[in-house]
């Protein structure tokens, strides 16, 4: 199977940065997309970002949109998530999660389309 794990994640005053990194390895078979997905405690998580990997095309939660940057570093095997001007409502526990190469979108926003997750790291915004 595919391993993801997640780093970079802390307390952060609002309208600092952080930069969360995804690293993925242990499948030799094509992965479609890698997306970030937070949740919240007692709430389903939600689609943050995701790029794919067959056409590097991007796509953003509108919530992020203008603030985050998702990226990915294919010789270190290794997707980046930049969080700019974080708000409180942005505390969450963030996952990355891989969708296997097959028909369909290669980043969809259902976390179910998804194969493979990492075990989450925690992100703290408060002053």
């Amino acid at each position: 199977q595919v391993q993801l794990v997640e780093s970079g994640g802390g307390l952060v005053e609002p309208g600092r940065s952080l930069r969360l990194s995804c690293s993925y390895s242990g499948h030799t078979l094509p992965l479609a997309g890698i997306g970030w997905f937070r949740r919240t405690p007692g709430k389903e998580r939600d689609g943050v970002a995701c790029r794919s990997l067959k056409d590097d095309s991007s796509y953003y939660a509108d919530s992020v949109k203008g603030r985050f940057t998702i990226s990915r570093d294919s010789v270190k095997g290794t997707m980046y998530l930049e969080m700019n001007n974080l708000k409180p409502e942005d505390t969450a526990v963030y996952f990355c999660a891989a969708r296997q190469h097959r028909y369909g979108s290669d980043c969809p926003k259902n976390e179910l389309d998804y194969d493979y997750w990492g075990p989450g790291t925690q992100v703290i915004v408060s002053s």
